[in-house]
């Protein structure tokens, strides 16, 4: 928890910051570049990075005038040189211009790339100590042990960009850790929330997709609809604030307007509240230890007019308890639970497997592994990322009897 600043730990602002944003055209990204480009005056940008959209990164790159830019996919590098030629920004390509691009000089850097594949990059940032704005779960669900023990002997200083820890990075501030009682992550319920199982069962990749409250990528709007990314929130605060399961609860809120909340001892419970918009969370961490102007709308609580609330359901939402069972199990389980379920959204992406079907190729993909003995404490990128692959091809191979298999 040592990495995560605490409230007393003000850090002195210089007037100009410079910036790295790894996963720049994004939809993390687009909201931080939205931020940067209201207060040019105050940043500077060092790096960009994208996976394969040469010309929105070319377009960024010029607007912003950008060092350094790395594209994930090698073989748009001579497209994305052509791009900038003559503008004297340096181009890279590969993982290893990734990792370069977060290595580079940067006070302030958002790790907004998404997947296991975001973890060596935020690493790279992490071991020269420097703010990182973390908006990459896996991050953490994959690797946090040894993150955030890394984050700690560097001095670097963890920042969390997504809404909810976000939310309670900002109410912790109310207390001390031997006061904490819990903490409170709150979920929309996605676009099934009031679904019967058998309909969640069969739902389509177009009702999936459209969530009632945020505008997001289509990986994270899925998991938003099976409860996957409440799942993966769960792992990440754990490890985040080093709090255990049994410290961390979920409450469906459907209007998405009050974040994160924390009980503390004398029962008093502090909670975030802003309208559903990134640039709200990704705002305080760019401007953290400050508050900066942001360009999301006023709250209106009389306009909104009632918050509601709901527990949550693990029987419809089976992902949700998957979570808190491999953060349990731990040594490696997380990682399984992150890389099993990218297969299987793909998987639904793909129309290869139904929607429900999500879940149980999880489960079924956590079952194999435990049952195989493979639990080890990670202690290095590489164990996570071995354990990773493991998840991912032993998911492959039972994804054919589980899209047989009914609900």
């Amino acid at each position: 928890m040592s990495a995560v600043p605490l409230r007393n730990n003000r850090l002195a602002a210089s007037d100009v910051r410079s910036v790295t944003v790894l996963g720049a055209t994004g939809s993390i990204g687009d909201s931080t570049m939205d931020l940067l480009r209201s207060a040019p005056e105050r940043y500077r940008v060092e790096a960009l990075t994208a996976n394969g959209n040469v010309e929105a990164l070319a377009k960024l790159a010029k607007e912003f005038s950008a060092r350094y830019v790395a594209i994930a996919d090698t073989s748009k590098l001579p497209e994305l040189k052509a791009a900038l030629a003559g503008t004297g920004t340096e181009c890279g390509a590969g993982e290893s211009a990734v990792i370069e691009a977060a290595a580079r000089p940067a006070d302030w850097v958002m790790a907004a790339v998404s997947g296991a594949a975001g973890l060596k990059p935020a690493l790279a940032a992490v071991d020269r100590g420097a703010h990182v704005a973390l908006a990459n779960k896996e991050c953490l669900v994959c690797a946090g042990d040894f993150f955030m023990q890394r984050a700690a002997k560097a001095g670097a200083c963890i920042l969390p960009a997504d809404s909810e820890h976000n939310a309670l990075f900002q109410a912790l501030s109310s207390g001390n850790r031997d006061e904490l009682v819990r903490v409170i992550i709150t979920a929309s319920g996605g676009p099934f929330r009031t679904w019967k199982s058998t309909d969640i069962e069969q739902a389509t990749l177009e009702q999936a997709l459209k969530h009632p409250n945020w505008s997001m990528g289509q990986k994270i709007t899925i998991d938003s609809a099976s409860m996957m990314n409440k799942g993966l929130e769960v792992i990440e605060a754990s490890y985040l604030f080093a709090l255990t399961p049994d410290e961390i609860d979920v409450l469906v809120h459907p209007q998405s307007i009050i974040h994160g909340m924390v009980e503390f001892s004398d029962r008093s419970v502090v909670a975030q509240l802003g309208a559903p918009d990134m640039r709200t969370p990704i705002a305080h961490c760019l401007g953290w230890p400050d508050r900066i102007k942001g360009p999301a709308a006023k709250l209106d609580l009389a306009k909104i007019g009632q918050l509601t609330f709901e527990a949550p359901d693990f029987d419809r939402f089976p992902g949700l308890r998957l979570a808190y069972d491999s953060l349990r199990t731990g040594k490696g389980a997380t990682t399984v639970y992150n890389a099993a379920n990218e297969v299987a959204v793909a998987a639904f992406i793909a129309g290869k497997i139904r929607f429900g079907a999500i879940a149980r190729l999880v489960e079924a993909t956590l079952d194999d592994w435990i049952r195989g003995g493979n639990q080890a404490p990670l202690t290095s990128a590489d164990d996570a990322i071995s354990v990773d692959h493991v998840a991912r091809n032993r998911a492959a191979v039972l994804l054919p009897q589980i899209a047989l298999k009914a609900s």
